[in-house]
């Protein structure tokens, strides 16, 4: 039997402490200040949000039934650890997921934690009949489409009921984006404040200047968190944080915000700056509305999929920090993705790409006496506005005149989520390195986040069946035909798979960044030294 599957059969256990090995002893007290590049656009509902401005400040006030280890980099089945769950078990061939609770904690309020809790959090997330109130916004519902029901019959017992097997979906509740919620807190108080069970307690949301932690003196796994609180400085303009990060101000970045050009200028300033090459799960990409002319016509989505030269943007805009893949990350980031020789049988060889996108273009009625034109949007972020600006250019050689607007993360997620765009120039966030968290979440018809409105049948029935898959070759080889016929219809054309640099001061100790930029946020082990 594989591993990867083998590992979530048996009984896991964990303290919820990191075994890895430390070099050296780790020292209590202090206060970690980081970087957050911008306003929290749904406040510190982890639930209601797509956008890691959101995750990264809110992971400290809450933990999950599992979790990635905060110690290890790549985040597979074998590096889940529990946190509210002590065990778990697999049974029925994977149609029942079982969790085993720990016993004896605690919500920042006081109230005792429970399997009440938990059922809560999913239901609400399913949107399950019967479930106790209503997300407004709910980015990550057809991640648990296949839970028929979770029963809390015990208090410190749960069962997730499945309807088809599933493996995969311990991997989508070990992502940061799956935290557990109390069930006698309203939700409305989610979002102004946090109420969990995490090392670190809500004191303060300063709007536009800070979000201030103090540590949970009541927190569940003995001797943690060290820090004694955590401050997320909001800076919403990326030279003014980068010199806040220089000048020592800011202890440590926030995740995908250290570009190569910022890794080398700090590098420069600060030789002693820890600068850590990762993978963070990130893709740049175009959202083409299939709903509205003119990207409703197959060949001007391939002709806009063609025009982008993938490789001018990896090695010229990201300096070589970034990788050309098409819906899943592939190696050595991920561990689905179609290689770049894929690629170049599906859209040609690069330097004959974009006359084919001229000849779509011309077959699709447009040419250099009735050019393609439109206004396009983007989030008004740095990295967005890198992209969108090196789109404008490529688009101008095949004959699309566009213009961009940059909206603020409010307004662009109200106007993706409608789809009241044709192009929107992306950078999407993925909470986990597996099909079944990105394929549902951004292609199936009925997502929330499929915001191009791509709706194929067909491939719809294939993302079903690959996620009950046991055999991982079979499923791999599934997943790639998937991808394939995804970059054959333009369904949402990516430009490249994202490297961060991520940076911090020598000073922090236990802050491993991951592959992902969601999921190590808790700062359940990091230290200060000084």
């Amino acid at each position: 039997m594989k591993r990867w599957l083998w590992i979530t059969m048996v009984l896991a256990v964990s303290t919820g402490v990191c075994s890895s090995a430390r070099a050296e002893t780790p020292k209590y007290g202090g206060v970690l200040n980081l970087m957050q590049r911008e306003e929290l656009p749904q406040g510190l509902s982890i639930h209601e949000s797509s956008t890691i401005a959101t995750v990264w400040p809110a992971s400290p006030c809450f933990n999950n039934l599992v979790y990635f280890d905060p110690m290890k980099p790549v985040e597979t089945p074998e590096s889940i650890i529990g946190e509210l769950a002590e065990k778990w078990s697999w049974q029925d061939g994977y149609r029942n997921l079982v969790f085993f609770l720990r016993k004896g904690v605690k919500w920042h309020d006081g109230q005792p934690f429970t399997s009440r809790d938990v059922k809560f959090t999913f239901d609400l997330v399913r949107e399950a009949p019967d479930a106790h109130g209503k997300l407004r916004l709910n980015p990550r519902k057809d991640w648990y489409a296949s839970v028929e029901a979770i029963e809390a019959a015990e208090p410190y017992t749960v069962v997730f009921r499945l309807k088809r097997p599933q493996p995969s979906i311990l991997m989508m509740l070990a992502s940061g984006q799956s935290p557990i919620y109390p069930a006698h807190v309203p939700l409305s108080d989610q979002r102004n404040r946090c109420v969990g069970t995490g090392p670190f307690k809500f004191k303060e949301w300063r709007r536009g200047e800070f979000v201030e932690y103090v540590k949970n003196p009541d927190y569940f796994v003995k001797g943690r968190p060290y820090l004694d609180g955590l401050k997320y400085v909001i800076i919403s303009e990326r030279g003014t944080r980068t010199a806040a990060l220089q000048a020592g101000r800011l202890d440590a970045a926030g995740p995908g915000e250290t570009t190569k050009p910022i890794a080398d200028q700090l590098k420069a300033a600060v030789p002693q700056m820890v600068l850590t090459r990762v993978g963070s799960l990130t893709s740049p990409n175009l959202l083409v509305n299939h709903t509205r002319p003119p990207f409703n016509d197959l060949r001007v989505r391939r002709a806009v999929d063609l025009a982008i030269d993938r490789e001018g943007y990896t090695k010229g805009v990201l300096q070589g920090a970034g990788i050309p893949g098409a819906a899943l990350a592939p190696k050595p980031y991920g561990s689905w993705g179609l290689e770049e020789t894929a690629l170049t049988q599906i859209l040609g060889k690069p330097d004959g790409r974009k006359a084919a996108a001229r000849k779509l273009l011309a077959e699709a009625g447009f040419g250099p006496t009735n050019p393609l034109r439109f206004e396009t949007q983007t989030r008004a972020i740095a990295t967005y506005v890198d992209l969108a600006s090196y789109v404008v250019n490529e688009l101008k050689q095949v004959g699309i005149e566009i213009t961009v607007k940059q909206l603020d993360s409010v307004q662009w997620y109200g106007i993706t989520t409608r789809k009241e765009f044709q192009l929107g120039i992306n950078i999407s966030g993925y909470g986990v390195d597996d099909p079944d968290a990105i394929l549902f979440e951004n292609y199936l018809c009925t997502s929330l986040r499929n915001y191009t409105g791509y709706c194929d049948d067909a491939v719809s029935s294939m993302i079903e069946q690959q996620s009950q898959e046991l055999d991982r070759k079979k499923r791999l080889a599934l997943v790639q035909q998937i991808q394939r016929k995804l970059v054959e219809t333009g369904a949402r054309p990516t430009v490249a798979w994202g490297i961060d640099h991520f940076a911090q001061w020598p000073r922090v100790k236990n802050l491993v960044p991951h592959h992902s930029l969601y999921s190590y946020g808790r700062m359940q082990e990091v230290w200060l030294d000084r």
